[in-house]
């Protein structure tokens, strides 16, 4: 294996970020679970689009932290491992994905 795809997986997120993480996607999923409701309950196509808007802003701030972390802790080990070009890629990768869900 690569030194820079040892080292992205060798790393990994904080504790407190992980954790941090792990809270929000269970308030998140717990939004969307009350959407459903709303839907089961037939509540206002304004109502339910307000919800989902705000899952998503959810997701957004999400991923967010996610990229962060991941430029704070992958990116950076694997440039001062010398792969600094295979980290782009892997970086480059992960922003065209997040940029294509906008």
């Amino acid at each position: 294996m690569p030194k820079a795809l040892a080292a992205l997986k060798s790393v990994y997120l904080d504790p407190e970020i992980e954790e941090d993480l792990q809270n929000r996607l269970s308030r998140i999923e717990g939004h969307v679970r009350g959407v459903k409701r709303m839907l089961a309950e037939h509540s206002s196509c304004e109502d339910l689009l307000l919800q989902l808007s705000a899952v998503r802003s959810a997701i957004n701030q999400a991923t967010a932290l996610l990229l962060e972390n991941h430029m704070d802790t992958c990116v950076t080990n694997c440039v001062r491992a010398g792969e600094g070009e295979k980290a782009l890629r892997h970086l480059k990768g992960a922003l065209s994905h997040v940029i294509k869900s906008l």
